[in-house]
């Protein structure tokens, strides 16, 4: 279970990490504007509102690799308890305020990882 529960924190990461590139830097490209659901004069208008989106997204992901990486394991996995319930908490958020598929797109998986993690 204990490798399992890493595999799913580490793609719940790499997740975010790619949201973060969407966000960041390709916010008004077609694929991100596809992802996200905008057009053209939407994304540029708020380029700078989706770069804050995906710097807070990186910090979802740096959260939950400090989670995997750290040396002491039972602090490891306190990380990743607080990292996985905030992606799960701003899933919920996203869903009821943004788009209902955030939650099965970063809630699921994130659910997914914390039940992984709990029971490890």
């Amino acid at each position: 279970m204990a490798i399992l529960s890493t595999v799913l924190v580490a793609l719940v990461a790499i997740e975010h990490v790619y949201i973060l590139i969407l966000e960041m830097f390709m916010w008004t490209t077609p694929r991100a504007r596809k992802a996200f659901g905008t057009n053209e004069a939407y994304a540029e208008q708020t380029k700078s509102l989706a770069a804050n989106q995906g710097l807070y997204n990186g910090f979802l992901a740096a959260g939950l690799a400090w989670g995997l990486i750290h040396p002491n394991p039972a602090f490891g996995h306190q990380l990743q308890l607080f990292f996985l319930g905030c992606v799960i908490v701003a899933a919920i958020y996203g869903s009821a305020t943004a788009k209902r598929s955030i939650l099965f797109v970063q809630g699921l998986p994130a659910l997914a990882a914390l039940a992984t993690v709990l029971a490890a």
